[in-house]
């Protein structure tokens, strides 16, 4: 169970990673709808756990557009601590997931469809 504190973070950097995704790395990520489904902090606060739904434009794959979130993850972590550096005192370790969801949903209405 997630504390308070941890809650507070976890919609705090969901909503600045949202942001950085849609504004800043557009020209690193291409034209690929990137959206911040869900983050989970660690109880020390040090590791962000970050659900994405990647939504590919351009011809690339889900993998490819993870691939360059993946290698540009540094730099993620230093715009999102240009954004909260003054409201958190360490920036946690970010991981990102691919969040399938949605391909999961899709699927059981296909199936109840039949």
């Amino acid at each position: 169970m997630q504390s308070t504190r941890q809650n507070k973070i976890s919609r705090l950097i969901q909503q600045d990673m949202g942001e950085i995704f849609l504004k800043e790395m557009k020209p690193v990520l291409g034209q690929s709808l990137i959206t911040v489904t869900g983050v989970r902090i660690t109880p020390d606060l040090s590791i962000a756990r970050i659900h994405v739904s990647i939504f590919p434009i351009g011809g690339v794959s889900k993998e490819q557009v993870m691939a360059l979130i993946q290698e540009n993850n540094a730099d993620l972590r230093r715009r999102l601590g240009i954004r909260e550096g003054k409201q958190l005192r360490i920036i946690p370790q970010l991981e990102f997931y691919i969040d399938d969801s949605l391909d999961y949903i899709e699927n059981i209405e296909k199936l109840l469809k039949q």
